[in-house]
């Protein structure tokens, strides 16, 4: 595993800032199950996410 790659999947899903040392949230897509990152503000807001790999979205 690439430490670059890391890096890239630890971003929220909805702004993508930088989510390490944060209350962010993680959790799998309901239809793929690729690792989802969201940020506390985000959660907090609502904000829609979509899932990276099949386009997936919810609140």
């Amino acid at each position: 595993m690439s430490t670059t790659d890391d890096h890239e999947s630890r971003s929220c899903v909805s702004c993508g800032i930088n989510i390490a040392g944060t209350n962010a949230a993680a959790f799998k897509c309901p239809d793929c199950g690729v690792q989802i990152y969201r940020c506390a503000k985000c959660r907090k807001q609502s904000n829609l996410y979509e899932c990276p790999d099949c386009g997936f979205t919810g609140p």
